[in-house]
């Protein structure tokens, strides 16, 4: 069992306030675990060990290390996760609760959980569950990675893609609107 908790709410100017404090209750109900928190624009934590950002290099360090990954919805961060081995529980940015602009990353955070590429959670008993079978179990035993990988990451990609397609093609439509309306 590692004693390293790495979660990552990613950098998007929309704080994320819920997950800072999801990973500060867990924290204080494992004294014995390191949880370090990159917060971004949100308010840095009260019991995790708090960083606004993180040097990639760094961050590429402490997920080696780490026992178990807690993140946003972010693809990028999804897959730097993944390649240091871990299956990581997934919070993903909600727009209802002003976590986000929209909700891309619910709808991707969906597609990769069905894919095997992530855990979803939904709540804090759920992250706290979650957490507890990662943090017991042997590094790898519970990421199931090796027969998942070509198939999640391929869904996973074609997800993206059509995402940044659907945002791609509506942006010009939008940006006409604009510009007839300032006429």
């Amino acid at each position: 069992m590692s004693g390293l908790v790495v979660a990552l709410v990613g950098t998007d100017h929309h704080p994320f306030e819920r997950l800072v404090q999801w990973v500060d209750a867990a924290a204080a109900c494992r004294p014995g675990v390191r949880f370090v928190l990159q917060h971004g624009s949100s308010r840095a934590p009260e019991v995790a060990e708090g960083h606004a950002s993180l040097a990639h290099e760094h961050l590429v360090e402490l997920l080696a290390q780490a026992g178990a990954v807690i993140c946003h919805g972010g693809p990028g961060t999804i897959m730097d996760a993944r390649d240091a081995g871990h299956r990581p529980l997934c919070v993903p940015r909600d727009p209802r609760r002003g976590e986000h602009v929209d909700g891309h990353q619910l709808r991707f955070a969906e597609v990769v959980a069905a894919a095997g590429v992530v855990r979803a959670v939904g709540s804090l008993p759920q992250l706290d569950r979650e957490l507890d079978l990662l943090l017991a179990a042997p590094r790898g035993a519970v990421a199931g990675r090796a027969e998942q990988d070509g198939v999640a990451a391929r869904a996973a990609r074609e997800l993206l893609a059509a995402e940044l397609d659907a945002l791609l093609s509506a942006r010009p439509r939008r940006w006409a609107r604009g510009a007839r309306a300032a006429r």
